[in-house]
């Protein structure tokens, strides 16, 4: 990694010569460890500790200060408590239960994309909004969420010609922001990553390597470590920060067609047609297997460190436990059937969402609404809550940090593939305000572990 920390902004950089050598990413890290003073595990973990204590009492000395009521002990002790329960999958905010249906007049429609919107993303801080489209322009837009203006495009243009136009050539199926809101990373049909500057748009990096359409993005949460998805069937690991390739995992039997990660160094990948979910442990180089979909697994998010969702074309949604290979729940044709007396077919899931560490859920179909689900206690139920009427295929979902919007990216066909057209349907961005009975929630739910 540092020999390539030297590169001009903007350099290509591939993973092609060193995908041949499964090894590359174990050697590194040991070449890493070898050249840090000797330290054992032991004494890292220590250290770290104590240096992740002494930032929290930092900061919890600045806001007590503006809030003299407080003592600094009880604060660090609260924080400390969510930050073990969130690694254990165990914080679980009950917030579904407060969530009322939203006035569909205040539903905003941001207009900007001439072709279907596959991708987006909110910034941490829930004040912009990056999405783009099949256009390939990229990032075809920035937008305000309070003012709903348009801040940035950067306009795609001719295969081949990506070095000059800055953007795109081809469809963008998906993107991805690190969770400082420094980069904003993005991917397309045409094997090209690009790493773009969030704050101005400008593009940094274009890493290459990946031998098919770039499906799936996630930064690990508080890193620069990015994880890629790709129709080729394989996972690559980059480090944003250094411009370097990492490693490239395989092992799904299909098109890879969404990936998501938190804060672990892992990553959940949904396999399209191999039928399978895998959770891939990037330091061990080592992946587990989950089944229970019928049909093409096409959308797939972590619900925190412990839980996932994932969604299918065989119109089933199911609510997976890290620790079991089958689904803890499943239910069928969660958005319907449609078609001719006879003929129907279930409508496919195309996108899904989750409220980090909530019991909320959302998810996106061809069905003419976006679904609001509540998880049950212990990760065991499923509760559909209500409807929200929206027409096109819903390709992507995404709840703001706070809960209180929810994002949908509109467009006339799926992401993946052009199988049928929605006329009446309008090629958008729809912010979705979330209002809720009461603010109160409870950190915690016993029965989910």
């Amino acid at each position: 990694a540092r020999a390539t920390a030297g590169r001009p902004a903007d350099e290509e950089v591939s993973s092609d010569s060193e995908t041949e050598s499964p090894l590359l990413g174990r050697r590194r890290r040991r070449e890493a460890a070898e050249e840090e003073v000797e330290e054992t595990p032991q004494e890292k973990k220590l250290r770290l500790a104590k240096q992740y204590l002494e930032e929290l009492r930092q900061l919890e000395e600045e806001r007590a200060e503006e809030e003299e009521e407080l003592e600094p002990a009880d604060l660090i002790g609260d924080r400390l408590k969510e930050d073990v329960l969130e690694q254990k999958g165990r914080l679980q905010r009950l917030v579904a239960k407060d969530v009322q249906p939203p006035d569909p007049a205040r539903i905003r429609v941001l207009r900007g994309h001439q072709l279907p919107v596959t991708c987006l993303v909110i910034s941490p801080d829930d004040r912009f909004i990056f999405s783009a489209s099949k256009d390939g322009s990229l990032i075809k837009c920035k937008w305000e969420v309070d003012s709903g203006k348009r801040l940035c495009v950067v306009p795609g243009g001719k295969k081949g010609t990506e070095e000059q136009n800055m953007g795109h050539a081809s469809h963008v199926l998906c993107m991805a922001i690190s969770s400082d809101g420094k980069y904003l990373a993005t991917g397309d049909r045409n094997k090209l990553i690009m790493i773009w500057d969030a704050a101005t748009c400008k593009r940094l990096h274009i890493f290459t390597g990946h031998r098919d359409a770039v499906s799936g993005l996630s930064f690990r949460k508080g890193t620069h470590q990015l994880y890629s998805a790709s129709h080729d069937r394989c996972v690559k690991v980059w480090d944003v920060g250094e411009n370097a390739y990492v490693e490239t995992l395989f092992g799904h039997q299909d098109v890879i067609t969404g990936l998501d990660s938190l804060s672990r160094e892992c990553c959940v990948t949904a396999g399209g047609r191999d039928g399978t979910v895998r959770l891939w442990k990037i330091p061990e180089e080592s992946q587990l297997v989950f089944s229970g979909h019928q049909g093409s697994i096409d959308c797939i998010q972590l619900i925190n460190e412990e839980h996932m969702m994932s969604g299918a074309d065989d119109g089933s949604l199911a609510l997976w436990g890290l620790t079991k290979k089958k689904p803890l729940v499943l239910v069928r044709q969660a958005h319907g059937e449609q078609g001719a007396q006879g003929l129907q077919q279930p409508c496919w899931i195309s996108a899904v969402a989750a409220l980090r560490n909530s019991d909320l859920l959302a998810t996106g179909s061809h069905s003419g609404s976006v679904k609001l689900w509540k998880c049950g206690e212990g990760f065991r139920k499923l509760e559909h809550l209500l409807d929200i009427p929206l027409v096109g295929f819903v390709n992507s979902l995404k709840f703001s940090a706070a809960g209180d919007f929810l994002v949908a990216g509109i467009g006339q066909e799926h992401r993946l593939g052009r199988w049928w057209r929605i006329k009446e349907a309008k090629n958008s961005i729809c912010i979705i305000p979330l209002k809720q009975k009461t603010t109160a929630s409870s950190p915690e739910s016993p029965g989910s572990s």
